[in-house]
């Protein structure tokens, strides 16, 4: 545990330390695209954040790679090197689109060659745990279509829910830590070696979105851009299929018995892992939710629209961070729901308090505009949206009209003052000059 640990904040730490420079290199090279009629932010902010959470990925490879126990994972299998392949490929196309804006059917093809790229060093799927059948074999060219299959759904799921500040990376960083902990237990409980590579993922995983995530919270001075979407996509599918495909579940030995009860038995086990659509269940319906509606308007599924989960918050009245806020609950609810079903799905208390917390979920979705106040002794703790109003002090009568109109002339001076470039807490457009201002009459909305 202790090496895994050390792999996450080294890939956390080059990550975060990168993202900075990379925010500057972003601006320099005019990575910041026009706002655009579907985008939420409302100044031009730098993308290429993909480029430091690659680094933090090559980062927390090098140190596995030189720790006594992790070493020994890249000598007995190819799945750490069969990833970095498949991530330069994609990072590579994502920079170019953050850059050029290529088209979408290059990229769908450049996504099932990273995806080819990893079956053909072994990253694949070898076999499926089947209720009531049991282990089935693949052929080489149906491993190779499901992986690829897996692989394309799971990066443009995260693709497309990277429509808010915060949202993708927190999400799938959810997603992660889920999966380590499912992995770890496979590794460390059950002795079985083959779980190990994606528990290395996992934890790599969760640096790069750790890292990147102060730095993209709203407002967000970069965005990760395709570069850093289809990446974590990408890491996330791989860690899935490595322990999906590559694990025999009779080696489990959960189940004395015939290898087809043994499979029946393990099936809690497995089935959020045949899927990685289950443990990203909200990307992946809005993935669904988007090629129903454009198909039906007679659109491209590519095509860019406002009908995002993560829209409908925001235009029935929720605010930017409660709606991510949102996202981030029912990704957490429906992630570690499985992973304790999957430990024990006969206990009654899992369903319960899994319905019990949908419930909670449900409420905070009917109550957009409710504001919580926080008592007075906490009010020096929370944002001052959370603190009680107070009655404005009356001004006092000037005995002169001349001196009260100097003093609102100079408080008005004082408001007017202008915000300096760099100054925390403000967008990233800042970088280039003063903030950009927009008429009241310009509504600039949408995702990212």
């Amino acid at each position: 545990m202790r090496e895994y640990l050390l792999t996450l904040c080294i890939t956390a730490a080059v990550t975060y330390l990168l993202t900075g420079p990379v925010r500057k290199f972003a601006i320099v090279a005019g990575a910041m695209p026009e706002i655009r009629a579907r985008d939420v932010h409302r100044e031009p902010t730098p993308r290429l954040g993909g480029i430091a959470m690659f680094f933090g990925l090559c980062a927390g490879l090098l140190v596995a790679d030189h720790l006594t126990n992790l070493g020994q994972l890249f000598e007995k299998s190819n799945e750490p090197r069969a990833l970095l392949s498949g991530a330069a490929l994609i990072w590579l196309i994502g920079v170019l689109d953050d850059k050029f804006e290529i088209d979408a059917l290059i990229k769908l093809g450049g996504q099932m060659i990273a995806a080819g790229v990893m079956v053909m060093q072994g990253l694949t799927i070898l076999w499926l745990p089947i209720p009531g059948v049991g282990s089935v074999a693949l052929t080489q060219w149906q491993g190779t279509l499901l992986t690829v299959a897996l692989v394309v759904i799971t990066i443009n799921a995260v693709n497309f829910v990277d429509g808010l500040d915060g949202l993708a990376a927190g999400m799938v960083c959810i997603a992660a830590m889920a999966f380590f902990l499912y992995a770890y237990r496979i590794w460390y409980s059950y002795g079985i070696e083959a779980a190990a590579p994606a528990t290395l993922f996992s934890a790599i995983l969760m640096g790069m979105c750790l890292g990147f995530l102060p730095h993209n919270m709203h407002p967000a001075r970069i965005f990760m851009g395709d570069s850093g979407s289809m990446l974590i996509g990408l890491v996330l599918a791989a860690g899935a299929i490595s322990i999906t495909g590559q694990v025999d579940p009779d080696a489990l030995n959960l189940y004395v018995g015939s290898e087809k009860e043994a499979v029946h038995q393990t099936v809690p086990v497995y089935i959020p892992l045949i899927l990685p659509l289950t443990i990203i269940a909200v990307p992946a319906a809005d993935l669904i939710l988007a090629i129903v509606r454009r198909t039906w308007r007679g659109q491209s599924p590519f095509a860019a629209d406002r009908g995002h989960l993560h829209h409908r918050l925001l235009e029935i009245g929720h605010s930017h961070s409660r709606a991510v806020l949102i996202m981030y609950f029912w990704s957490a609810l429906i992630a570690f729901g499985a992973l304790a079903y999957s430990v024990n799905s006969a206990s009654m208390w899992i369903v319960l308090s899994v319905v019990f917390l949908s419930a909670i979920g449900l409420v905070l979705l009917l109550l957009p505009r409710f504001t919580p106040r926080a008592p007075r002794w906490a009010e020096a703790f929370v944002p001052p949206r959370y603190r009680r109003r107070r009655a404005p002090a009356p001004a006092p009568a000037a005995a002169d009209p001349r001196a009260a109109q100097d003093a609102v002339g100079a408080v008005g001076a004082e408001d007017r003052s202008p915000v300096a470039a760099g100054v925390s807490g403000v967008n990233g457009a800042t970088a280039l000059g003063a903030r950009a201002h927009l008429t009241d009459g310009r509504r600039a909305d949408g995702s990212h």
